[in-house]
């Protein structure tokens, strides 16, 4: 009997703290990493995207049809792009994409890539992004900011 309590309590303190890494962590605009298991090294064209790129950045949307999530995501970005002249959103839905999906290691919905003007990307979020933080992302893919990190 004391044994199956244990086993819950450590099931449970696993699946608090697996949450509460996860919720920090979700929709945070990272830098792309060196050697990390999200790096694309390459150059997204109109082409990969099936959309004009913007002037100065791009911000690239990966939703799917019952992601709640990605309708907030959809409302954000566009309006940030809408403030901010020369940077396009461009969205694409995930399950008609798998091909770009699987190049761009997307692993679920919402993930917003920020796009420099030469189409590298500079930022990733997997989740929600705030607008602050999608201004500020923003700012560094215009501003011809870091790569590494």
């Amino acid at each position: 009997m004391m044994t199956g309590a244990l086993a819950a309590a450590a099931v449970l303190l696993a699946a608090t703290v697996f949450g509460l890494l996860r919720r920090r962590r979700d929709g945070v605009l990272r830098a792309r990493r060196r050697g990390g298991d999200d790096e694309v090294d390459e150059i997204l064209r109109r082409d990969d995207v099936g959309a004009e790129l913007g002037e100065r950045a791009t911000l690239l949307q990966f939703s799917s049809a019952f992601c709640a999530p990605c309708r907030a995501t959809r409302r954000v970005l566009g309006e940030v792009a809408e403030m901010v002249e020369g940077v396009a959103h461009v969205e694409i839905d995930a399950e008609s994409r798998l091909d770009l999906v699987r190049r761009l290691n997307v692993v679920r919905t919402p993930t917003v890539f920020v796009l420099d003007a030469e189409g590298r990307i500079v930022r990733r979020a997997t989740g929600a992004p705030r607008k602050p933080d999608v201004i500020a992302a923003l700012g560094a893919a215009v501003d011809g900011g870091d790569r590494s990190a």
